[in-house]
């Protein structure tokens, strides 16, 4: 394809994509709420989907991919875009019926996706473990605080202006939201009513800020390739895996997120297995969670599926899938000496399936380089020190040194200044990256 060709072409699946708002779709009313707890949530929630109609999507898609000629990466490239927008109307389309899980596990994937050897549901049952082994020890976390969602959204703006400068988005708070926090790449909300932990601003930063609005705004600069700004359902997965990375890789990621995040996947594996709603509700009140947020967390299994359970909407698997999925190929570049490539996951929104096409396509002059990156990337230093270590761990038999160092640690007694102690029977293969 010529170059003038291939930007029509992104500019056309822009155009296409714009038509399709998942999350917007698939809210749930206030009023369900009000409704669940004034029945004393004993009964299912009442749900009602807009009727979408696919069929003026898939004319767009079937006109522009008679444009996309031949079967090199850039074409395949360009049909993957036009086929996830399809599924992504397909999967509206058929709201709050079985077929819609079809859809949503052909964007998002399910619990027990293979990574490799590993699955989100493998590590998320290791996350349970872990935390429920470390509960009773000390951690070194200051006292419980409740920052309010006016000074996160201070602390947002800041950091939003280092890195953004006048292209920093607006930082609101609004009453009403999905989510703690949700951003764009002109504004990021913060809910009114959440509550956040002495953590949770600098995860904000780095999950929000400097991936989603980072990324955000590096695809709105790409003029020849609009496609790149858009944020549809074929590059969730790398976006949210990416952003949960930085979160890891920056320290600022604690055992509360992590459990969130593992919850989210067994949760959806719960609902997969027949668990309805409402058991679904209790399971998250058995956290230890308040009963609004439980709803909240139960509602993102559900929005779209059917609450009598079967079918749940499975993007959440995308956190841990992602995570998976980011950091293998961060181990990937490291010891193939390919760092050129960290670059290209900041170029717009993208899925890591995309790199050999964008590559072609800075080639050519049409995907330009970042615009910003988040401090992590731009100093690689610490990155690249991690990604050789956990490379060198894969050739590493973990089993056996993990018998003498359990041998060892049965003959010493217990540190009356440590807590309990962690328990023994904690997987090592396929509940997480090897190594």
């Amino acid at each position: 394809m010529k170059p003038e060709q291939i930007t029509e072409t992104a500019r056309r699946l822009r155009t296409a994509e714009s038509g399709v708002r998942i999350l917007r779709t698939l809210s749930w009313s206030p009023e369900v709420r009000r409704e669940f707890f004034a029945r004393d949530a004993r009964e299912l929630p009442r749900v009602t989907y807009p009727v979408m109609n696919a069929a003026p999507i898939h004319a767009q898609l079937a006109e522009i991919r008679r444009g996309i000629e031949g079967d090199g990466t850039v074409a395949r490239w360009l049909r993957r875009c036009a086929d996830a927008i399809g599924s992504s109307a397909d999967m509206l389309a058929s709201a709050g019926t079985p077929a819609f899980l079809e859809y949503g596990k052909r964007l998002y994937g399910t619990p027990t996706s293979q990574q490799g050897d590993a699955t989100a549901l493998a590590l998320a049952q290791t996350v349970e473990r872990v935390c429920d082994s470390v509960a009773g020890l000390d951690l070194g976390a200051p006292s419980a605080a409740c920052h309010f969602a006016t000074a996160v959204a201070q602390g947002l703006r800041r950091a939003c202006v280092r890195l953004f400068g006048d292209q920093a988005p607006e930082v609101v708070v609004v009453d009403q939201l999905s989510a703690n926090a949700l951003a764009g790449p002109r504004r990021i909300q913060v809910r009114r009513d959440a509550c956040f932990t002495d953590r949770d601003l600098n995860q904000l930063i780095q999950h929000e800020a400097y991936v989603h609005v980072c990324t955000s705004l590096n695809g709105r600069a790409q003029a020849k390739l609009p496609i790149l700004a858009a944020s549809h359902a074929g590059t969730t997965r790398t976006q949210e895996g990416l952003a949960v990375f930085a979160e890891f890789i920056t320290g600022t990621q604690d055992p509360d997120r992590l459990r969130r995040l593992a919850d989210r996947v067994l949760a959806i594996d719960m609902a997969l297995r027949g668990a309805d709603f409402l058991e679904v509700y209790r399971f998250f009140l058995g956290r230890g969670i308040p009963r609004e947020q439980a709803f909240e967390n139960a509602r993102r299994v559900f929005r779209g599926g059917v609450v009598e359970g079967g079918v749940p909407f499975t993007k959440d698997v995308v956190y841990l899938d992602g995570f998976l999925r980011v950091t293998n190929m961060l181990r990937a570049i490291v010891a193939g000496g390919r760092a050129d490539c960290l670059s290209l996951l900041f170029c717009g929104k993208l899925d890591l399936e995309d790199f050999p096409a964008l590559a072609e396509l800075s080639e050519i002059g049409l995907c330009a380089p970042p615009t910003y990156l988040p401090p992590w990337a731009a100093d690689r230093r610490f990155l690249v020190s991690y990604l050789a270590y956990s490379q060198f761990l894969d050739g590493v038999r973990v089993d056996e040194h993990r018998s003498h160092y359990r041998e060892l640690l049965g003959r010493t007694d217990t540190a009356p200044w440590g807590g309990e102690t962690v328990p023994t029977d904690i997987p090592t293969r396929g509940a997480v990256i090897d190594g």
